[in-house]
């Protein structure tokens, strides 16, 4: 019993990294209204070196104008004093990209999130397309999310210098199969039990 369960593990997580590989393939810039920044862990009121160098990529994204505006996304980490969108506003803000330029969504506390408080904002300030920043490893997920949230959206990613990718990959695979529990088990009883309200 204990081999068969195995090597569907290891059959799942190839698919899983096969199409991590296929998404950060097609993560190519494009013209959009709005950069999303999916946020990571800060020490302070500073980002994590992994958070800064999804910064780096939508201030990059901003000065080729690509985007005009940015959405900074992460809520207030437990025992932090600074949210997580409150530190990349800061960071931004130093880089040069004005506050008028800047939305902060400082109540998320995991991707869906992130991207479903983004996308209120998208909708309250007449913006309809996103670029989603984040590292390579995490964009198949935050594609996913969008598209079932209807998110007019697309993936752009970074490369990491900071982190050691192997074990975030492996990370990011356990979070994916936990995200399709999600997807296929919890969203539709929600939505279920919504409609019998």
């Amino acid at each position: 019993m204990g081999v068969p369960i195995f090597l569907l593990a290891i059959l799942w997580f190839s698919f899983i990294f096969y199409r991590m590989a296929q998404v950060e393939r097609s993560a190519v810039p494009l013209p959009a209204d709005v950069a999303i920044v999916l946020g990571a862990a800060v020490h302070g009121d500073q980002p994590s070196p992994a958070l800064a160098e999804r910064l780096e990529k939508a201030f990059e994204l901003y000065q080729q104008k690509y985007i005009k505006s940015i959405i900074v996304s992460g809520g207030l980490g437990k025992g932090k004093e600074h949210s997580e969108a409150d530190v990349m506003s800061t960071y931004l803000l130093k880089k040069g990209v004005p506050a008028s330029s800047i939305y902060l969504e400082n109540k998320a506390v995991n991707t869906l999130e992130n991207l479903s408080f983004s996308q209120k904002i998208m909708q309250e300030n007449g913006y309809h397309t996103a670029l989603i920043v984040s590292h390579n490893y995490h964009l198949m997920r935050a594609m996913e999310m969008a598209n079932v949230l209807a998110m007019d959206a697309y993936p752009v990613g970074t490369d990491s210098a900071s982190i050691y990718i192997p074990y975030y990959r492996v990370k990011e695979g356990f979070a994916y199969t936990k995200w399709i529990y999600h997807k296929l088990l919890v969203l539709p009883a929600q939505e279920k039990a919504k409609g019998n309200k």
